[in-house]
């Protein structure tokens, strides 16, 4: 099997982990989908494969904006169960 093919395997697996992670209710599920994308990037450029690059930006665009909201929204939980609300 090819290092590429390991690689994508690996890649694709984290990314599924983080979704079952977000799926589950928890913002770290995004994070973790958004570090994976540097390592797409990496991937993209070490295999010549760049339309990988357009996907990672995209997809992490998507993490990042999707982690931000779920933790601001698990803060704010946080903050209203405090105040007894």
């Amino acid at each position: 099997m090819s290092e590429g093919l390991v690689w994508s395997f690996l890649l694709s697996a984290i990314g599924v982990t983080g979704l079952f992670i977000a799926g589950r209710k928890n913002y770290w599920g995004w994070a973790l989908n958004l570090g994976a994308q540097l390592l797409w990037a990496i991937f993209a450029i070490a295999t010549a494969q760049y339309g990988f690059l357009l996907s990672a930006g995209a997809y992490g665009w998507v993490y990042w904006t999707n982690f931000a909201k779920w933790r601001k929204e698990h803060r704010d939980g946080e903050r209203a169960s405090a105040e007894g609300v």
